[in-house]
């Protein structure tokens, strides 16, 4: 293949990669997760390191306090280096977090801004991530979580499944051609 269509070919892989892991963290997914990772990988959240078995036991099933997650992704800038890649990826995430009992219990939404430094290998021709480290760039806690019970800016749900992973995940039957 002609080098400059198999590096497109190649960022486009990375690209998707990226996109797959954040649909299945946000889903819980292990066997999403697992086809983007190395079994060999490592990783470095700042708050959580270690190798791949870690990672995937804290992904899956998640801390039970975070109920609800959804991960934004940006510009990802890959450079080559053979069948090695660094990409370095924007990300917003956001999190429904349950403060417990209390006075200021409950649930909260929060958002963190960042980047995600990736290395990728290439092995038998599939882009896999082998080693991340997680910067963070912002925090914003966005306090008391929205009442999906009630609609959306006063409007309510003519359908349960409007309000997203909050009642299941409708996208799930939808790509299986069982939504409308």
């Amino acid at each position: 293949m002609d080098p400059i269509i198999q590096q497109l070919v190649d960022r486009e892989a990375i690209r998707n990669c990226v996109a797959r892991l954040a649909r299945g963290e946000d889903r819980r997914s292990a066997d999403l997760i697992r086809s983007c990772w190395w079994p060999d990988a490592t990783f470095d959240y700042g708050v959580h390191n270690g190798d791949f078995d870690a990672y995937l036991a804290w992904v899956v099933p998640g801390a039970d306090a975070i109920k609800d997650t959804q991960h934004v992704i940006g510009q990802t800038h890959i450079e080559f280096d053979g069948d090695t890649a660094r990409a370095e990826t924007h990300v917003i995430s956001y999190h429904r977090v349950d403060m417990g009992p209390g006075a200021n219990g409950g649930d909260r939404d929060t958002c963190i801004g960042g980047r995600y430094l990736d290395t990728f290998v290439k092995k038998d021709g599939d882009w896999r991530i082998a080693d991340r480290i997680m910067l963070y760039d912002w925090e914003q806690d966005w306090g008391a979580a929205a009442d999906w019970s009630k609609g959306v800016m006063g409007y309510p749900f003519t359908a349960g499944h409007f309000p997203g992973r909050a009642k299941g995940d409708f996208s799930e039957q939808w790509f299986a051609g069982a939504g409308k």
